[in-house]
């Protein structure tokens, strides 16, 4: 802990992973010399470069009192939407406020299913003078570090000194990585070889599945990166294992994943991969034997729920009902991405496929305690967004 008293590793502990609990710690250390997290001018929230002492950028945070609507959002624009645009305002399929959630949950399924692709991300504390905090809790901090250099006896008193620790996610960063569109348009002009084509699909085919399962409503071809080294780029021993690490996708921005219900109302939030030639395809051998049979074994589906429901439960405005359509919706999906690996179909024909919703069935308790049991119902969603393209 620092002389200010508002370090944030006392919230942070990752017994299970070291390594991480070591980049945490490196961060703090960073931001207790002077080295702060640096604000990402894209995107609609409050997002920040999360730096070691030697300015080197070790993830990004995004912390969930900065998300697009949540109430210290220091991008106006999404302010002045809510204010004058309120009929168009969020998406009505997903739970406001849980953007680092999301983050953190796509990140569990996709070790879950051995995919690789997501970027390590997990729920972390953080405190620093570069994140937005209102007047209030800024005049606070002040007020404080005033009476413990004038009234060191008082001072000691405080419970904290500084700024509040602020709760979000962190996501490892990737280097040597470009957006999606970048590399695709280069490798219209330059094909690839086939073996680094078929690399490249079978990545493609691990962010579908990714996407699909989560739900994910805002996967465009700029939240999605591909590492690329071409053949004698390498140095030294390195050029020998090109063929095998040689391209690389990394699915990053999965904040608006997990929805409730399937989008019905204006928009469809299409996969926007869906129009990529790699989604005419159809799934590889490697990849139905990668995730087929856990996907189609209800004893690991259910035990996804249970952990994504310990991770959601920590959220102070966790509802177990919602969090339950949830999981209703993404039991489908896994029920639509099983059927269509075994019918050996591409992905585009996947996400034409009638949208499927899975329902833990409702058994009768005492009075108005109702429980949910081990069956479950398949419902067809059939209502369909205002502007649609599937």
């Amino acid at each position: 802990c620092n002389d200010d008293g508002n370090s944030s590793g006392d919230f942070n502990h990752f017994p299970g992973d070291p390594e991480f609990g070591d980049i945490i710690q490196r961060a703090e250390q960073a931001i207790e010399g002077g080295v702060f997290p640096e604000r990402i001018s894209q995107g609609s929230s409050g997002s920040y470069f999360v730096k070691d002492s030697k300015g080197k950028v070790l993830g990004v945070f995004k912390p969930k009192s900065e998300e697009p609507y949540g109430h210290l959002n220091p991008k106006w624009t999404k302010y002045f939407h809510k204010l004058c645009c309120p009929c168009c305002f969020g998406r009505g399929c997903l739970i406001p406020n849980q953007g680092y959630l999301s983050e953190v949950a796509a990140s569990l399924v996709d070790t879950r299913l051995g995919l690789g692709v997501v970027p390590k991300t997990k729920a972390v504390y953080l405190v620093s003078e570069t994140f937005h905090y209102n007047t209030i809790d800024r005049a606070k901090s002040r007020g404080k570090k005033y009476a413990l250099e004038m009234v060191p006896k008082v001072g000691r008193h405080f419970h904290r000194v500084g700024l509040p620790p602020k709760l979000g996610s962190f996501q490892l960063f990737v280097e040597g990585y470009h957006e999606a569109d970048y590399w695709l348009r280069r490798f219209e002009a330059e094909p690839l070889p086939e073996n680094i084509r078929k690399q490249l699909q079978s990545q493609f085919e691990r962010l579908v599945i990714l996407d699909y399962v989560i739900r994910n409503t805002d996967r465009g071809n700029d939240n999605w990166l591909i590492k690329y080294e071409k053949p004698g780029e390498g140095e030294g021993e390195k050029v020998s294992c090109v063929c095998v690490c040689a391209i690389q996708i990394a699915a990053i921005d999965n904040g608006l994943a997990f929805p409730f219900k399937h989008p019905d109302e204006w928009r469809a939030y299409p996969f926007h991969w869906a129009c990529l030639p790699q989604a005419k395809v159809p799934f590889s051998q490697e990849t139905r034997e990668l995730v087929l049979s856990r996907l189609s074994d209800m004893n690991f589906v259910q035990d996804l729920c249970e952990d994504l429901y310990e991770l959601f439960m920590a959220d102070k405005g966790f509802d177990k009902t919602m969090f339950e359509r949830q999981m209703s919706v993404m039991r489908g999906q896994i029920l639509n991405l099983s059927q269509a690996l075994k019918d050996n179909k591409t992905p585009i024909q996947l996400v034409q496929m009638p949208r499927v919703v899975v329902e833990r069935r409702r058994t009768g308790g005492q009075g108005r305690v109702v429980t949910l049991g081990t069956a479950f119902t398949q419902t067809f969603h059939c209502k369909r967004p205002f502007f649609s393209s599937w």
